[in-house]
């Protein structure tokens, strides 16, 4: 069953990468308040999800609090070293006078490291529980979407045809596959594992809400109406990820 999950989640992930094809068919300016929208409630899922469904997860299950919050440490660091040594941020709301870079082959490496690791969470959360599992798949479809739309512009922008893109784009959605094999072999022997797992990507959830979505939530001239409706999109994704804590 924890397979089954497993599995399907990650095609959902994997299948995520399409989503640049959306630049292709709607008109720049609606799209940019489509994305605006989508990393608004990305952020309050990524919070929502470490808040409510996998610190506390953690923090019952490991019952070392101190063991528990240096995990939480240790993911923040970690994604922060990412950050520094791949191309980890990523770019999901281009500003109209933003000219991307020829980052092609750093573009694909940071995102094919970024969804390894979506994977090998996806495992260790359903590795956990299903209702965690659940939730952080929501979490991630959601972080998804938006990102993949921004990367899908970054390989067009650095020269590739659209189907070299998708293509290129799918090649590395399929690393979650990959990431989520690695970790049902290995949890498959250890809970813990599950659980040490869960509590770094507690801390990369924070850390990627806080310094990669919200900041571009700010980016931008400022407009009141366009704040108030981020901030009604940052509280709904919150609420998607009680509402499932609720149904658990």
């Amino acid at each position: 069953m924890i397979i089954a999950y497993t599995l399907v989640s990650v095609v959902l992930v994997s299948l995520i990468s399409f989503a640049g094809v959306l630049t292709l068919a709607v008109k720049k300016e609606f799209l940019y308040r489509i994305l605006k929208l989508l990393v608004a409630v990305a952020a309050g899922a990524l919070l929502g999800d470490a808040l409510i469904h996998i610190i506390p997860e953690a923090l019952q299950e490991l019952e070392n609090r101190m063991l528990t919050s240096l995990l939480i440490l240790g993911g923040i660091i970690l994604f922060y070293i990412l950050e520094m040594f791949v191309r980890w941020h990523h770019c999901h709301i281009p500003a109209e006078d933003h000219v991307y870079k020829p980052v092609v082959p750093m573009n694909l490496i940071g995102d094919g490291a970024h969804n390894f690791i979506d994977g090998m969470l996806l495992a260790a959360s359903y590795g956990v529980s299903i209702p965690i599992g659940i939730a952080t798949t929501t979490a991630v479809l959601l972080h998804e979407i938006p990102q993949e739309i921004g990367d899908f512009g970054i390989l067009i922008s650095g020269g590739l045809s659209v189907k070299k893109a998708l293509i290129f784009n799918f090649l590395s959605g399929v690393t979650a596959i990959i990431g989520a094999v690695v970790v049902l072999a290995v949890g498959s022997y250890s809970e813990t594992f599950n659980l040490i797992v869960l509590s770094v990507a507690g801390g990369g959830f924070i850390y990627i809400a806080g310094t990669d979505l919200i900041p571009e939530l700010h980016a931008g001239k400022c407009n009141k109406r366009r704040s108030v409706a981020n901030l009604v999109a940052i509280i709904a994704g919150i609420f998607v990820m009680a509402l499932l804590a609720l149904m658990e």
